[in-house]
């Protein structure tokens, strides 16, 4: 396994090198649009010429910045954004042209008002809703809205040529990064859930997608011929654990490092880091703008209500990836997971009839002990 560390570091080094390449990418008269959700319709920012990066800030480090105008009581994902921009120290943030936001949650929506005194900002009315053909029009408005705001922004035309363009290659990137994370459906596992996660959060960072996606496909060859070669660092008595629940990352890495210290693996991701932007692809065969609204207003997210895409995702991958235990991460203050919590260990309990934790957290080290003894005590049950 000579060469998959190195590949894994690669990633993992992914958001600090990308710093390099935005500013690079900027000096070649590239535009950068600043994206905060899984539902920014990135092949609409591709399409006119620009870059989609994930601002999210996953840090406590400019949390103490951002409770200077917003409640301590607020999700620490909204706070640690917000710090970096006002701070002014993150350069993806620096470096957007435009920022693209969308109503997903009461914190977002209302942070998307003070970002928009820094940066030209636009925020997309998301519906409540996927049901119904009402929601569909509406969403699709908000797509032809946006579209409207790129081309005017950047002073483009984003044709139908070039949307179909965009989907095609950005089909292309999930799919490989899905082949990649399903390794974890193999038993035992080819690779721990650290360096799964290592790939999955550092694709948001890598800005050159056709060098991405063949750096993949390499280290997806080189697991197999591990695999072939029985070098195994997993074993197959390792109790397998599936990730649920709110986007992951930075500090909040630990709960990954905890279980997999105390005798876990993590095969799955079902979060915002793997399989709900990704299991489902746009759909090349109709009209691209009624695909993309298609793809985007069916995430999965606890946004949405009902969200019965999520208990069928969960359903089908804890099948899949023959999952012992759910662990489910939320943010503090995030209401949306927090509620709907209670239906998701229903589900896992009763009907899946597997262990189901739920671990409510932030970003600082605070919780590590308390952490560290309840995900002992779960895996030691499994």
């Amino acid at each position: 396994m000579n060469n998959l560390p190195k590949m894994f570091e690669a990633f993992d080094d992914a958001r600090r090198k990308g710093f390099v390449e935005v500013k690079k990418l900027k000096e070649d008269g590239k535009k950068v649009v600043g994206v905060y959700c899984a539902y920014s319709p990135s092949e609409l920012i591709m399409a006119a010429g620009a870059v989609p990066i994930a601002l999210c800030g996953t840090s406590e480090e400019p949390i103490p910045a951002a409770e200077k105008h917003l409640p301590r009581n607020l999700c620490p994902l909204i706070k640690s954004s917000y710090g970096f921009a006002i701070t002014d120290t993150c350069p993806y943030f620096y470096f957007s042209d435009l920022l693209v936001g969308e109503t997903t949650c009461d914190g977002k929506k209302k942070m998307y008002e003070y970002l928009g005194e820094i940066k030209p900002m636009h925020v997309m009315q998301l519906p409540q809703t996927n049901k119904g053909e009402h929601s569909f029009n509406l969403w699709k408005e908000e797509i032809l809205a946006l579209k409207d705001r790129l081309e005017k922004e950047f002073d483009v035309e984003i044709t139908e040529e070039k949307l179909k363009e965009a989907i095609k290659s950005k089909n292309e990137e999930r799919q490989v990064i899905k082949e990649f994370y399903e390794l974890g459906k193999l038993c035992p596992s080819p690779i721990t859930g650290t360096e799964m996660f290592q790939v999955l959060y550092g694709t948001g960072f890598k800005l050159n997608k056709e060098q991405q996606k063949q750096y993949i496909k390499d280290m997806i060859e080189e697991v197999k011929r591990n695999i072939e070669s029985n070098q195994q660092k997993v074993s197959k008595d390792t109790p397998r654990i599936l990730i649920t629940g709110c986007p992951i990352g930075g500090a909040s890495e630990k709960v990954i490092k905890l279980i997999e210290e105390n005798g876990g693996v993590v095969v799955c991701y079902e979060n915002c880091s793997g399989a709900k932007p990704n299991d489902r692809l746009v759909d090349e065969t109709i009209d691209p703008i009624d695909a993309i609204t298609d793809k985007y207003l069916n995430i999965p997210c606890s946004v949405m209500s009902p969200n019965d895409e999520r208990i069928d995702l969960l359903s089908r991958l804890i099948d899949e990836y023959k999952i012992d235990g759910v662990v489910e991460v939320i943010l503090q203050a995030c209401h949306t997971y927090s509620v709907e919590s209670y239906r998701i260990k229903k589900f896992t309990n009763q009907e899946k009839n597997i262990p189901y934790l739920n671990i409510e957290t932030d970003y600082s080290q605070s919780d590590i002990g308390q952490l560290k003894t309840r995900i002992a005590a779960f895996i030691e049950m499994l």
